[in-house]
């Protein structure tokens, strides 16, 4: 496809790449199961004001964050986080939080960095109009109400992606589950270095090496914003692989290991010897 041509309304260069990928642009075909399904992505970042004046959150509200209030039974990051737990079998909700952090992030950037690669531009997900079912599987089923192109530079999907979602999701997860912000953002760079090795391994498997390169040179310019220096090492040879500098606390699910850009070698407390140190 034509670099010059934008974004069709289906983004339908998206399909061929799989599910992490793909973006529907159509409302659900169906009425949500739930009251607090089907949420724009803004209620899921802008609800921990209403957990914290209803529950007595400690870590209080945040410096500069606009006061944005929600009902608290329509609380679409604490559903997820606890489909999440159960999915897992982990009684740590903190645990379940990140892996949850991750996920999304995981979809976001997947999304953004396929259609920069392929098409040249991306789609603005604002978060009032980029919908999320948490009570779906995974990978998460986000929908965009209105396809609106922007350009696929580095510091447009910067923005798109970092400022508009991740940055209000990493505060959210962090003020109401007391995840350490350092281990968010490497998060945030895990899965963007997973989205663009996935989508590198595409465009060569199918003879796209321009797609290729985009995606390798937008990953590579990425993992110089601010928010992701200093999460861990990103190479570019032979493909893209990435070592983050924390861990997302997977290995303390029942039966897991460390996930292979972990911090860690083998989970803590596990002698060197034990079978099944290294997973995910």
């Amino acid at each position: 496809m034509d670099l010059d041509l934008g974004l069709d309304p289906g983004l339908s260069a998206l399909r061929p790449l799989g599910g992490f990928f793909v973006l529907r642009t159509s409302r659900p075909p169906s009425p949500p199961r739930r009251p607090d399904a089907a949420a724009p992505l803004a209620h899921a970042y802008a609800v921990r004001h209403a957990y914290a004046a209803g529950h007595g959150n400690a870590a209080g509200h945040e410096d500069g964050v606009p006061e944005v209030r929600v009902p608290v039974e329509a609380d679409p990051l604490d559903f997820r986080v606890r489909k999440v737990a159960v999915a897992l079998g982990t009684e740590e909700t903190r645990v379940a939080a990140s892996v949850a952090h991750q996920g999304l992030a995981a979809r976001l950037w997947s999304v953004t960095l396929a259609c920069a690669a392929l098409y040249g531009a991306v789609p603005g997900l604002d978060p009032r109009l980029l919908c999320w079912d948490p009570d779906a599987g995974a990978p998460e089923d986000l929908w965009l109400a209105e396809v609106r192109p922007l350009p696929g530079d580095p510091a447009t999907v910067a923005d798109v992606v970092l400022t508009a979602h991740l940055a209000p999701l990493t505060a959210a997860v962090h003020t109401r589950y007391g995840v350490a912000t350092g281990l968010l953002w490497g998060n945030a760079a895990s899965a963007l270095a997973g989205a663009g090795r996935e989508l590198d391994r595409w465009a060569r498997r199918h003879g796209r090496t321009d797609t290729a390169t985009r995606a390798r040179s937008l990953t590579a310019d990425l993992f110089a914003h601010p928010l992701l220096t200093g999460t861990g090492a990103l190479a570019a040879a032979p493909e893209l692989s990435f070592r983050r500098r924390s861990c997302c606390l997977y290995y303390r699910v029942p039966g897991a290991g460390v996930c292979g850009d972990c911090c860690f070698s083998r989970p803590p407390g596990v002698p060197r010897s034990s079978p099944g140190a290294l997973s995910g």
